[in-house]
């Protein structure tokens, strides 16, 4: 379920269309806490992030994904501000099938932290029970 959640995350990077540094983490797996004790349930996670390019490159990069993910199958589900005390544009989507969610947040640079401007993204899986 890893690699295709890299794979997701690679369409994702291809309609963000936003040259600037990626960072490199592969998808991880932990366990689904929404199936109580049951261990062997599992949801893929891919978090990555883009920074290194203009602010408005990103901006229009998250108006792409706005046109382009809904013709690539995905629902967008929420597009507004995250809950965030900066108030972060956020862009959240489900796959077709709804075997994938994909969350993206354009965070401003900050002083705090000394954090750039950044393009967030978490692609994870529904849950899989794995065998």
């Amino acid at each position: 379920m890893g690699a295709d959640v890299e794979k997701a995350s690679s369409r994702i990077l291809e309609m963000l269309a936003v040259k600037g540094k990626v960072t490199e983490a592969g998808a991880m797996t932990a366990p689904c806490t929404d199936h109580g004790s049951d261990e062997k349930v599992f949801r893929a996670r891919h978090p990555w992030s883009v920074h290194q390019v203009p602010f408005t490159d990103m901006q229009k990069g998250m108006e792409r994904l706005r046109r382009e993910l809904p013709k690539d199958g995905w629902e967008i589900v929420k597009d507004g501000l995250d809950s965030s005390a900066a108030k972060s544009p956020q862009l959240v989507a489900e796959s077709a099938g709804r075997e994938f969610a994909v969350d993206v947040r354009l965070h401003r640079a900050s002083k705090v932290g000394n954090a750039p401007d950044l393009l967030e993204v978490t692609v994870e899986s529904a849950c899989y029970r794995a065998e």
